[in-house]
């Protein structure tokens, strides 16, 4: 059997919650996009192309994309490091 002790997931608890508030921005993103039919599908109903559903919705829902984008890609700045795990200078390249 292999030892598996540097195993290693690829996200990290902070990228699932960056995802997982991606993912209400889009749900938010998608209801502000909802609704303005009219109740007489004979009518004609112009609230259809309000700012919110025209305008705010969309952006939202490009940022909640761009934000998942950014929680999937993210990676923490002390990840893979020890506690005693120095950088690596010059000098040290040099031996």
């Amino acid at each position: 059997m292999a030892n598996n002790s540097n195993l290693q997931f690829a996200f990290q608890k902070k990228n699932y919650m960056l995802l997982l508030i991606g993912l209400v921005i889009l749900i938010l993103g998608y209801t502000l996009m909802s609704g303005g039919g009219s109740e007489d599908p004979t009518v004609f109903s112009e609230e259809i192309f309000s700012f919110r559903r025209i305008t705010l919705a969309p952006l939202v829902i490009l940022f909640g994309y761009v934000f998942i984008g950014y929680a999937i890609m993210y990676r923490d700045k002390n990840a893979g490091r020890t506690e005693n795990a120095q950088p690596i200078t010059s000098k040290d390249k040099k031996k």
